[in-house]
């Protein structure tokens, strides 16, 4: 059965994403302030953008011969003038793959490797591994260009590049036609890797701008007066499509935290009178849970919105009756540019279910998704690509979920995270959610473990503490046992609850269960 948005279909931009970004729907003046960092009040303005990433297209193609279809790499926590590299290449014709910062010299170089790219701009504090990188791939020192404007160690600033072609005409950013703009990567985002080697999506400029209408569609507390917190990673498509192109579209501003810290989170939320904030679940435990938050003011947030992973309903209760501030949940995937939901809210896109028993209604299946905002595919790949895909087009998102009569969809879990044990299927956000509820749990992770004399899996689940509680054995069988009280038997904590000091997580908050599980592998050997 294939479920249907219940709101009307949405006009798809046909244009590029350039062209669509800076269409200014709302005639927002040029003087408007759209990023602003939070640490170094460091301003952008929206005339300021469009001139730059004009600019800074010359300078790629002047300097650098950068081509229609060539690849540069963008590796920086978020800073004021990410957009006018984002935005600049696209000007140029080429695409950009988003690079986490904090990657290894190994994890540069396959993302460089597989994305071909041929120029690089790097903020200064990753800049010994990048050139590490860089030089096993024999890019060349002047191919890779810094953030700031100071040399370092003979590499240059990327503001050298922010020339004009022609002091008499002003560069004309490269036009696709609709047909072209739905098959012609602009992005290469890279998915999250939490169980496997990450893969390289590639988004079109058709995908990219559909999902801003999608969701301008169904959001419409915000307008070009919002301000938003800017602390998801720009190098992550959650970030990106919210904090940087529907801000950008819309008119509105970003405050930017680059690092995430909560007192400075609060503050900022405090000082800017900031509205909306997109946060993942990790900072929602933290704004719960952390004494930090009563010292500030947040009553100018309207919502808060709550993505990139699992969040338990007992810890939304928990946030608005600590703050009074709505709390809804977003469903997406780097392969859907990213947002599929908000709420109960979508737009344009078609969903249908594959369940695993056949029966329907309120059993698990597996969710599939068709819409405009669909990948086209992934980076050379193409039988992984045929395999994501059915014959009618849908996308295999790997979700497991459950609807019921009403076309509810309630997110259960990833297929390949649920823990087989003994012919049952057992979610890990269920019980981490319940372990979530312990006072004496700060974060929660739970995997299945393979013990090979039950021939079965066991839930695993490992716990880090607030800093009042002690690890003791017996704290462990207390936790266990309580998890116990509050599911069937075939959910049990088998394997046992284990202390460690924090819970390995993606940028965006997703847990890095290929960590957890390669300690277990240790662990039970």
């Amino acid at each position: 059965m294939i479920f249907k948005s219940k709101f009307p279909d949405v006009d798809i931009p046909t244009t590029g994403i350039y062209q669509f970004v800076t269409s200014n729907p709302n005639k927002v003046p040029d003087d408007k302030v759209i990023f602003v960092d939070g640490i170094t009040e460091k301003k952008l303005t929206f005339g300021e953008l469009k001139r730059n990433t004009k600019k800074f297209a010359a300078g790629l193609i002047d300097k650098f011969n950068f081509k229609r279809g060539d690849v540069l790499a963008l590796i920086s926590p978020n800073e004021v003038d990410y957009p006018v590299v984002v935005f600049g290449t696209i000007a140029a014709g080429g695409k950009v793959t988003l690079v986490n910062p904090l990657y290894t010299a190994n994890e540069f170089e396959y993302q460089f490797s597989d994305s071909n790219s041929s120029i690089i701009v790097v903020h200064p504090f990753c800049l010994s591994a990048v050139k590490e990188a860089a030089k096993k791939l024999e890019i060349p020192q002047s191919h890779i260009l810094l953030f700031g404007d100071k040399e370092i160690d003979g590499f240059q600033p990327f503001s050298t590049l922010l020339i004009s072609n022609n002091e008499e005409e002003e560069f004309k950013p490269i036009e696709y036609t609709f047909e072209e703009a739905k098959s012609t990567t602009a992005y290469l985002c890279y998915s999250s890797g939490t169980t496997g080697i990450q893969k390289g999506v590639e988004t079109t400029h058709t995908n990219m701008a559909s999902n801003v209408v999608q969701l301008h569609s169904f959001e419409t507390i915000l307008d070009s007066n919002s301000k938003l917190m800017g602390v998801l990673p720009f190098f992550h498509i959650y970030g990106l499509n919210i904090l940087v192109h529907y801000v950008i579209y819309l008119g509105a501003s970003t405050i930017i935290l680059p690092k995430f810290d909560l007192s400075t989170f609060c503050r900022l939320i405090q000082d800017h009178k900031i509205n909306y904030a997109h946060i993942v679940p990790p900072i929602v435990l933290l704004l719960v849970k952390s004494p930090i938050v009563k010292d500030y003011d947040l009553s100018s947030l309207q919502m808060v919105v709550s993505g990139a992973a699992p969040l338990s309903k007992e810890l939304c209760n928990k946030f608005y009756a600590s703050t009074k501030i709505p709390i809804k949940q977003g469903y997406g995937l780097t392969e859907t540019s990213p947002v599929v939901t908000l709420g109960d809210d979508n737009i344009m896109v078609h969903a249908k279910v594959i369940s695993f028993s056949g029966k329907g209604y309120n059993e698990p299946g597996e969710l599939c998704v068709r819409g405009p905002n669909v990948m086209k595919g992934y980076l050379n790949n193409e039988e992984r690509t045929k395999a994501s895909f059915d014959k009618d087009g849908f996308y295999l998102s790997g979700d497991v979920v459950i609807v019921d009569e009403q076309e509810n969809f309630f997110i259960v879990d990833r297929v390949k995270e649920l823990i087989k044990y003994k012919g049952f299927q057992v979610a890990p956000a269920e019980l981490e959610a319940i372990l979530l509820d312990h006072p004496a749990v700060l974060d929660a992770a739970v995997i299945g473990v393979e013990f090979e004399e039950k021939t079965t899996e066991y839930p695993v689940a490992y716990v880090t503490l607030q800093e009042s509680y002690e690890k003791t054995p017996q704290l462990a069988s207390e936790i266990q046992e309580y998890v116990g009280e509050r599911v069937a038997p075939h959910k049990r904590v088998r394997g046992g609850v284990h202390f460690i000091d924090k819970i390995p997580k993606s940028a965006s908050g997703k847990i890095l269960r290929k960590v957890l599980r390669e300690n277990a592998k240790i662990q039970f050997s």
